[in-house]
């Protein structure tokens, strides 16, 4: 299993044309997504697969970890 997730979905973010929008609270960082035009938390920290699917849903892409 990966040390954390953060990164593995930073990189399908970018990939798919999300980007950064500003840091949020606590270890949270805002990202947008023009696929599904909102605003969506990433949590820096994120060690679960279902978090990091959840944002993968969230952002619109058809991506599974």
């Amino acid at each position: 299993m990966p040390r954390g997730y953060y990164h593995l979905i930073i990189e399908q973010l970018k990939r798919h044309g999300c980007f950064f929008r500003r840091h949020g609270a606590g270890d949270h960082e805002l990202w947008f997504s023009p696929i599904t035009n909102r605003t969506f938390p990433v949590d820096r920290g994120c060690q679960s697969k279902h978090t990091a699917n959840a944002v993968m849903k969230q952002a619109g892409i058809n991506y599974k970890f």
